[in-house]
């Protein structure tokens, strides 16, 4: 007799949304609309508790210094706080903002000097999320499915992007995201970020939930 044998085969899943969790989304959507990023996130009503570091961040990736500044001078005008100025270093000219509802925003480029004008284009946007042991929880993702691009040893990973959403999704070491933001590493509460999922609901070993996709309305007869 031919025993049946099942294995366990996780849903292939991919980053399809990013809501941000807010105490005030009609405030919120005047400030994304200004900062330029509204087509990037949702927004949902939430009061969770929240305190501190939430344990990621956004990142804008443009095309030179001066766009780098329009940005954070969008973002300032509609009311968020610098938490870096905007200045050259090793790697390119970045800074640091974070928006009224304490989501955090880093815009930065490669480019050390502009090459043309200001624009308001957008090269790339990444979520990065600090976890306390990248290598874990990159495992835990490439065993929900998702596709590692880039590997830095324990340090870093960014995985290839879903065919649905215009946000990469990216681990770095929590205390070192803190460090780079420049704020301080200590939170509790909720992330207030959701996750959407192209396949099932699940949290990851960091506390980031993923919501599956909403079920379609039943067809009436």
């Amino acid at each position: 007799m031919v025993m049946a044998t099942t294995a366990f085969t996780a849903a292939h899943t991919s980053l399809a949304s990013v809501t941000l969790e807010v105490a005030d989304p009609e405030a919120a959507r005047r400030f994304y609309r200004a900062f330029g990023v509204d087509s990037y996130v949702r927004l949902r009503a939430s009061e969770a508790h929240s305190t501190g570091f939430r344990g990621f961040t956004l990142g804008l990736t443009v095309s030179g210094p001066a766009t780098v500044d329009g940005f954070v001078a969008a973002a300032v005008d509609a009311g968020a706080t610098v938490l870096k100025p905007a200045v050259k270093s090793m790697w390119g000219y970045g800074g640091v903002v974070q928006a009224p509802d304490g989501t955090i925003w880093k815009i930065a480029t490669s480019a050390k000097k502009d090459t043309g004008p200001a624009t308001r284009e957008i090269d790339e946007v990444v979520l990065l999320i600090g976890v306390e042991d990248v290598k874990a929880t990159r495992q835990f993702y490439v065993g929900r499915g998702l596709t590692v691009a880039k590997s830095f040893g324990g340090k870093y990973a960014e995985f290839a992007p879903g065919q649905s959403s215009p946000v990469k999704l990216a681990l770095y070491k929590r205390r070192g995201l803190a460090k780079d933001l420049g704020v301080p590493v200590d939170g509790t509460g909720s992330h207030r970020i959701v996750l959407g999922s192209t396949a099932d609901s699940f949290t990851d070993p960091d506390g980031f939930v993923w919501e599956a996709p909403a079920s379609p309305a039943p067809e009436l007869p």
